[in-house]
């Protein structure tokens, strides 16, 4: 067995995101387009002498122990494959958290990687895809990347083909956080007062539409309302050359769309008050060979 792996844990920004309703089980169906970005954060994972798992980041605000979805995740494949050794884990952010970037999810997927690749034990992707899903909702979409169809709580992933490579613009605000928990309850308060959501079929003629066709975000009007910083920012994108520009995901942080990666970054420069990342789409083959391992 290998005695260390890092790897790149990559951001995801939602081409399209539709939520549909409240579920009988609390959670909300959605219908959302994923893309994975270069942007990423560092795990590196190795096995120790010590038993247990030791975890450490070099955010003091991330969770720690149990709590921290990179421990969890390492658990839960020790579990499934009867792995009893001694885990080190050491994360490296830069994907910054409550932005809707899916930061925390994609850590929790590249820990299920490493753990499988440095134990060198396989598991069936249906069984592995129940592990991710157990984490959070989008953790499975992180095992794939490239750009993929979610639907149900966002846990059901349908890989689509690769779209053209652009350059993507993310802004973050310094000083905006939105949680998922306040962005589900302020979008749930307008479900009855918007106008129907697309149907199935249309939503899948968007999927497989250029990359730039019908982006859009169920979450803005309700989170652009509370904070108008944010809909300025996405302004801004559009002035700066965007072909398109929305909220990310359920949080606070805005992306930009741009065919011309020069442009880009002039556009990024706009915004000297926030935290500006100039990123380029991944397809799931890259994707694939930058973690190691092909899913499926």
């Amino acid at each position: 067995m290998k005695n260390s792996v890092r790897l790149p844990a990559f951001a995801k920004i939602n081409l399209r995101l539709n939520v549909i309703d409240r579920r009988p089980d609390g959670y909300h169906e959605l219908r959302t387009i994923f893309q994975a970005i270069s942007l990423h954060d560092t795990l590196e994972v190795s096995l120790t002498r010590q038993p247990g798992i030791i975890f450490e980041t070099d955010d003091p605000a991330l969770p720690q122990g149990r709590d921290n979805l990179v421990y969890r995740a390492i658990e839960a494949v020790g579990s499934e494959i009867g792995f009893r050794g001694g885990v080190g884990a050491s994360l490296k952010k830069r994907i910054p958290s409550a932005r809707g970037l899916g930061g925390g999810s994609s850590d929790a997927a590249a820990a299920i990687i490493a753990s499988l690749r440095l134990t060198r034990k396989r598991v069936p992707l249906g069984r592995l895809t129940e592990i991710a899903a157990g984490l959070g909702a989008d953790v499975p979409f992180f095992l794939f990347g490239g750009r993929a169809i979610a639907v149900n709580r966002g846990d059901e992933i349908y890989p689509l083909s690769d779209a053209p490579k652009r350059t993507i613009v993310v802004v973050s605000p310094r000083d905006i956080g939105v949680s998922t928990k306040d962005a589900y309850r302020w979008v749930s308060a307008e479900l009855t007062n918007r106008p129907k959501p697309p149907s199935i079929w249309e939503f899948c003629a968007l999927c497989w539409s250029r990359q730039e066709t019908g982006i859009s975000n169920d979450f803005e009007a309700p989170v652009f309302s509370r904070h108008p910083r944010l809909r300025e920012i996405r302004d801004g994108l559009l002035q700066g050359g965007a072909a398109a520009a929305a909220l990310a995901g359920s949080g606070s942080a805005v992306f930009g769309v741009f065919r011309n990666p020069a442009q880009a970054r002039r556009a990024a420069r706009n915004f000297p008050e926030d935290t500006t990342f100039v990123a380029e789409t991944l397809g799931r083959e890259k994707y694939g060979r930058a973690l190691g391992w092909r899913a499926g």
